[in-house]
């Protein structure tokens, strides 16, 4: 049989076989250093400091919903403190479970249901919120990149361009003539005919109420300490490793391995985040089962743990109606 390499086949191919490139990795990574060795390392994590790590996850999803309702109160989402953790927390466990994290964008229905805004504004509410916590996480790897230069030489000027590129493309889409300019475009070349009415309707609501830079300096800043206490948990479960890292040389370095692992070719960054970390802490003689558990430990307290909170909250208090997100008028509705 014949098969047609044209670009929908390509495509299709692409989203069919990507997810899996993480999972290969992560299957090299333990057959290669030994499930016995990572079981033992695992064992010795001691429970007193899962339990202390595990009461920072309280305060910093607190810090970083606040961060999210003063963006919402900028666009004139008006949701109660509660609602808001509640969907952010619903949203965090998609993300979980999604390549690059991508589920997080789940929250955009629920907060439809909850404001009846349009759906537009709701999702560019999210991507806005992501984005300026992210760029919170970029200027820590820029930092951590100073650290391994000795090693890693093209890392500092590597990472420089991947922030300036990063920021030149906020900047290019919050200006809202060339934001709907180059989104009209890609409708009217990408999108079916029968649907680019759903789209442009869509599209027409991203910039109602946009936020300005000013207003979203303090959920920059206030990104900071949620990431800072994501990679003290984190740090807490090592201690019980013995690693020889500096506090402030792990903090800073970790944030290069999450970047990398926003990489959408698995759940979550499960590989992509291990072989990071491996490569990275080898410079301070850390050990690759080591790494290894330091990377899925971490995982398991601040993404899991956090997601589990999430998946309780979808089951027993959310009310959304699942049949409307397979409903195309509703979904892309003004």
């Amino acid at each position: 049989m014949k098969v047609s390499f044209d670009k929908k086949n390509i495509i299709k191919y692409l989203k069919k076989f990507m997810p899996l490139i993480g999972i290969i990795i992560f299957i090299y990574l333990i057959i290669d250093t030994g499930t016995d060795k990572i079981l033992s390392t695992f064992l010795k994590i001691s429970p007193i400091y899962v339990v202390i790590a595990a009461t920072l996850t309280l305060p910093r999803i607190l810090i970083r919903n606040y961060a999210w309702q003063h963006i919402q109160k900028t666009q004139k989402i008006h949701i109660s403190y509660t609602k808001s953790l509640k969907i952010f927390l619903i949203g965090y466990f998609y993300g979980t479970i999604t390549p690059g994290y991508l589920g997080q964008m789940m929250r955009v229905p629920y907060l439809k249901e909850e404001t009846n805004q349009p759906i537009g504004k709701l999702f560019v509410n999210s991507i806005v919120e992501t984005m300026t916590h992210t760029l919170s996480l970029y200027c820590m790897m820029i930092i951590g990149t100073f650290l391994v230069i000795e090693y890693i030489p093209e890392a500092f000027p590597v990472s420089c361009i991947v922030l300036i590129v990063t920021v030149f493309i906020y900047w290019y889409f919050f200006k809202k003539e060339r934001g709907e300019r180059s989104f009209h475009f890609l409708i009217r070349i990408l999108i079916p005919k029968k649907i680019k009415p759903y789209f442009t309707r869509f599209v027409n609501t991203f910039y109602s109420d946009f936020p300005n830079v000013k207003t979203l300096i303090v959920p920059f800043i206030v990104g900071i300490p949620t990431w800072i206490i994501i990679y003290t948990q984190i740090y807490i479960l090592s201690i019980s490793l013995n690693i020889q890292i500096p506090y402030f040389v792990f903090i800073t370095l970790y944030p290069i391995a999450n970047i990398i692992s926003f990489i959408p070719i698995t759940s979550a960054g499960l590989g992509t985040r291990e072989a990071s970390l491996i490569f990275l802490f080898s410079f301070f003689g850390v050990s690759p089962e080591i790494a290894i558990v330091i990377s899925l430990s971490g995982h398991l307290m601040t993404d899991v743990l956090t997601g589990f909170y999430g998946l309780i909250i979808s089951i027993f208090e959310s009310r959304i109606d699942k049949t409307k997100l397979s409903d195309l008028n509703y979904f892309l509705e003004e």
